[in-house]
């Protein structure tokens, strides 16, 4: 493959992962003020930031935390968000599943939400070679990466001095709503947010976290459905 190619597709990657700036700042800022304003110094949470690399984990943890649950309860709480990165991976194997080990660890580290998003999206409609895709891959958490740790520790900084007129908290609905909104292109698609959204809203009682991982596999559940009623309407 010429590298002139891959490269064009690490640009690309780029180019499309950088509007996610203007969401992944406020976001990475808010959970920076509410983690030191939780009693976490400004060493964990980088440490919370850089290791764990996924806000809604992080926040989801932060609560447990701030409610004084026990260990166990904030790890499991953490591990139930995130386990929605083992569905994310399964449906890159097919892209992504070829790559060099090493490839697929560092692409590892990087799966979270925002270039899965771009990356699958492009993957489905795009001819591209498995290192394109991965160079694409790489390339949409490039300009996402080093904005959501910066400023979580500026907001670290800032704490409580943060005026909290700005209301940050803003920027985590409208975050996963840019995300997920350009996603809707099937009834499939629509079916499986349509569920998610019930089952979360049913489950909304339930320990922080299991409501959602119990909607996203009912989603991923009314999808496959739907796909085979229309396959089998086609």
């Amino acid at each position: 493959m010429p590298p002139a190619t891959v490269k064009s597709a690490y640009l690309a990657g780029i180019r499309d992962g950088a509007p996610f700036i203007f969401m992944v700042v406020p976001f990475a800022l808010l959970f920076g003020v509410v983690a030191t304003e939780a009693g976490l110094t400004i060493g964990q949470v980088m440490g919370f930031t850089v290791l764990v690399i996924a806000g809604a984990s992080q926040f989801a943890a932060l609560q447990m935390i701030v409610e004084q649950a026990g260990i166990i309860l904030i790890l499991l709480a953490a591990l139930a968000v995130n386990l929605r990165m083992a569905m994310y991976s399964a449906s890159l194997v097919p892209y992504l599943g070829a790559a060099p080990l090493w490839q697929r660890a560092f692409a590892a580290y990087f799966l979270f939400d925002q270039p899965y998003i771009v990356s699958i999206a492009k993957f489905e409609i795009a001819q591209m070679t498995v290192r394109e895709r991965m160079a694409y891959y790489f390339g949409t958490a490039t300009p996402i990466t080093p904005f959501w740790i910066s400023m979580s520790y500026v907001g670290a900084l800032l704490g409580a001095s943060f005026p909290p007129e700005y209301a940050l908290d803003f920027a985590l609905p409208i975050a996963f709503i840019a995300m997920v909104a350009p996603m809707m292109r099937t009834l499939a698609h629509v079916m499986a947010a349509f569920t998610s959204v019930i089952v979360s809203l049913a489950l909304v009682s339930l320990p922080s976290g299991f409501g959602l991982l119990i909607a996203a596999v009912c989603a991923m559940v009314a999808g496959v459905i739907v796909e085979i009623w229309q396959e089998k309407r086609a």
